[in-house]
């Protein structure tokens, strides 16, 4: 692991990746790479436009490469379901849940969840549910979902999942990122049960440049707040590319474990790829259970596959 960066990905050839949010920042950088190494890449995206721009902007840093866009926003149930009936391969080998919004003001999603925990859990929740059985169909696929380091700031309030008695922008975006660990570390604990040798792991890219940081503050108009950021990504973030590194990693090493969290290596803020710390609360396994039987009452999504 140590020095490790994506020229040391294996080789992709014939493997089927979906990447979510790949117009922009760490999943475009992915999806590039994964497309790089040969494999064909789903750019799921919310926008037609900035998705198809990068798409073309993809096959012209990697000429021959096998790209397509196919239309994806998480923060619509309806949407969800329209990409996974629409999805056209038999195999699904890597899924990348990384589509994510940050500290919005407060808003809901075209189904009436909280947008953070909407769009960051609830609609890969969905995505993972719904594509289930063509991941469970290919052998040695895995099931990559991005979290943050900021998950540590709070863990979810199985009471109030969607941020109803008090909205604070910050903790309802920390709320988000442990729901991804405990997403994750229940579907290790399924498939594991299933007998299913399908790999389930989390990683998170640090302090990356990338749109993220400033997306909520210019819904606001908070210019002073957007200043600031953008003078945090350029002064002290590391690249989106050097972000994406713990997702390729979790996507492709051979030894990647199931339930993993893979980040930077120095102090979880940049660098290699490594064994990244993580909040006990997202290890719980009740907890685990509990937000999963949510989130299927949610929306309506049973992972009918793993019972049984």
């Amino acid at each position: 692991m140590p020095g490790w960066n994506e020229k040391a990905i294996p080789d992709q050839s014939g493997r089927v990746a979906v990447v979510t949010g790949a117009n922009s920042g760490i999943g475009y950088a992915a999806a590039r790479e994964l497309a790089r190494k040969g494999a064909r890449v789903v750019l799921a995206c919310r926008s037609e436009r900035r998705g198809g721009e990068a798409r073309d902007r993809l096959l012209g840093e990697v000429p021959g490469a096998e790209a397509e866009l196919a239309r994806l926003n998480l923060g619509d149930l309806a949407s969800v379901r329209e990409f996974a009936t629409s999805y056209p391969y038999d195999r699904l080998d890597l899924l990348i849940n990384n589509a994510g919004v940050m500290a919005l003001p407060y808003g809901t999603t075209a189904d009436g969840f909280e947008t953070q925990f909407g769009t960051n859990h609830l609609g890969h929740f969905a995505l993972t549910g719904l594509l289930l059985p063509s991941i469970l169909a290919t052998p040695g696929a895995r099931v990559v979902t991005v979290s943050s380091g900021m998950h540590a700031v709070a863990n979810i309030d199985i009471h109030d999942l969607n941020s109803e008695r008090r909205y604070r922008r910050w903790i309802a975006y920390a709320r988000s990122k442990t729901a991804n660990l405990l997403f994750v570390h229940e579907l290790a604990r399924r498939l594991a049960a299933h007998g299913s040798d399908v790999i389930a792991a989390a990683a998170h890219p640090g302090y990356a440049a990338t749109n993220l940081q400033t997306a909520g503050v210019q819904m606001e108009g908070r210019t002073v707040a957007e200043r600031f950021m953008r003078v945090g990504n350029r002064f002290f973030a590391q690249s989106a590319e050097a972000g994406a590194l713990p997702t390729l990693y979790a996507a492709t090493a051979p030894d990647v474990t199931p339930d993993s969290f893979t980040g930077p290596s120095l102090a979880g803020w940049r660098g290699a790829p490594a064994p990244s710390w993580r909040a006990p609360w997202t290890r719980n396994d009740e907890a685990g259970r509990r937000l999963w039987s949510a989130s299927e009452e949610l929306t309506g999504v049973t992972y009918d596959a793993l019972k049984g």
